[in-house]
């Protein structure tokens, strides 16, 4: 393996890094302690069981991570380092979902103590230090390339906010509001956290690694365990992209709203491909294979397409950008009070563009009008709206949110169906009680 390119081409010394938590110094953070990740079952169809595995504890000088208030409790959740306090994620097995009225008041980012969790199998423990990136195969020039994690804080580093969103985010919708039956785990719609990332391009890697004028595809890597699927492993979480996808947007991101990634969201490096399905976005990532032909794997080839009756017979093309969605920043079956004004308030998105106008419905979808929308469309990240609402007497209510983006699309009645339930884009019924 030939060393990699010269990282001296910075645009000065320490060109990228970003500033470390306070009261921690560098090589603090570079020594977290390696270990093999929690075991536990993945809702996808129903089977896939993780090897089992014991959990060891970080070395003392490790920052334990964010903690929730006071008596709502700290406890990591199966496969997850950091605390999950009841206050603001519902657990589901190795995944932990982001309550929605627990983003009330937190701003256009979503704090990294509310911004949700989705493994596969379970978090690893990743020495910055012996870290390696390894580049290769038929796309590249030459043979393997490896960069190290401060190879990558030496490149010149850009800073972008982006949401990262589940494939299957609003999956129960298809059997609560729809009535269909669907396969995977039973996310609301908390399955979405948008953040601020800064690393480097990925396109920058791959012209210092030798990229080719013939590569085609290019498949990023993780470094959690193996997943085990219906009794048979599939391997590492893998998925390939087109090379223009790969030198338009992506980023090989170290560092999460102004402090290094922590470890469930991709520690030390990870990928961050804008408006795309969160399985793109690969973390933990240590191998990137760059190929002059088309390159496939599990998550392109069986899982994240589209199978049902309205759609190809051996499915859709694999998916890509995400739907459109809104949600509010209030319970399920909230109780409000009645004679008096609330402030609703809520949030939409969309991967194909900013959103410009939401809707509000207080009566069931029979009458609509528009939110305030508190941030102006941008790419890739999504807009707060608000509404002010006074409910006409007491008993049951139902609050709906309608959003179009600026490509032009809206939010539909009924999503269509699939059966492994992504990209549920419907406008969602949220009940309340009014007393």
């Amino acid at each position: 393996m030939r060393a990699a390119a010269d990282p001296g081409t910075a645009t000065g010394p320490g060109a990228g890094r970003g500033p470390a938590p306070s009261g921690i110094g560098r090589r603090d953070l570079l020594g977290l302690a390696a270990v093999t990740p929690l075991a536990a079952w993945l809702g996808l169809g129903g089977a896939g069981r993780a090897t089992a595995a014991t959990s060891v504890s970080a070395p003392a000088h490790v920052p334990p991570g964010p903690v929730g208030p006071a008596g709502l409790g700290t406890e990591p959740g199966p496969g997850i380092v950091k605390p999950v306090s009841p206050a603001f994620f519902t657990l589901r097995e190795t995944n932990a979902e982001t309550n929605w009225p627990a983003l009330r008041g937190t701003g256009r980012l979503t704090p990294v103590d509310r911004f949700f969790v989705r493994n596969h199998t379970g978090t690893p423990r990743i020495d910055a230090r012996t870290w390696r990136l390894t580049v290769r195969g038929s796309g590249l020039r030459g043979g393997p390339v490896a960069f190290g994690y401060d190879d990558l804080l030496a490149m010149p580093s850009v800073s972008r906010a982006a949401f990262i969103e589940c494939a299957g985010n609003g999956r129960v919708h298809y059997p609560n509001q729809q009535g269909e039956q669907v396969r995977g785990t039973p996310w609301g719609l908390g399955g979405i956290g948008t953040a601020r990332w800064r690393g480097v391009p990925l396109g920058e890697v791959l012209r210092r690694a030798g990229l080719s004028r013939g590569a085609v595809d290019v498949m990023p890597s993780g470094l959690d365990d193996a997943y085990v699927h219906a009794g048979r492993s599939l391997g590492r979480v893998r998925r390939p992209m087109p090379v223009a996808k790969a030198l338009d947007d992506v980023l090989l991101a170290y560092e999460m709203n102004g402090e290094p990634l922590p470890c469930d969201h991709g520690f030390p490096v990870r990928v961050v491909v804008p408006n795309w399905v969160g399985i793109a976005s690969i973390k933990w990532v240590g191998d990137i294979e760059v190929s002059a032909e088309p390159l496939s794997s599990p998550w392109s080839t069986d899982l994240y397409r589209l199978y049902g009756p309205a759609h190809p017979e051996g499915g859709s093309d694999p998916l890509t950008r995400q739907s459109v969605k809104s949600a509010f920043e209030l319970a399920e079956g909230a109780t409000l009070a009645a004679g008096r004004v609330h402030r609703i308030t809520g949030r939409s998105w969309s991967g194909a563009g900013g959103i410009r106008r939401v809707e509000i419905s207080t009566d069931g979808g029979a009458h609509w009008q528009d939110a305030r929308l508190h941030d102006a469309p941008q790419y890739g990240v999504w807009s707060r709206w608000s509404t002010h609402w006074r409910p006409p007497g007491p008993g049951p209510a139902v609050l709906m949110a309608r959003a179009t983006d600026t490509a032009g699309r809206t939010q539909p009645d009924r999503a269509v169906f699939n059966t492994h339930g992504y990209l549920f884009d419907a406008v969602v019924r949220h009940a309340v009680t009014v007393e």
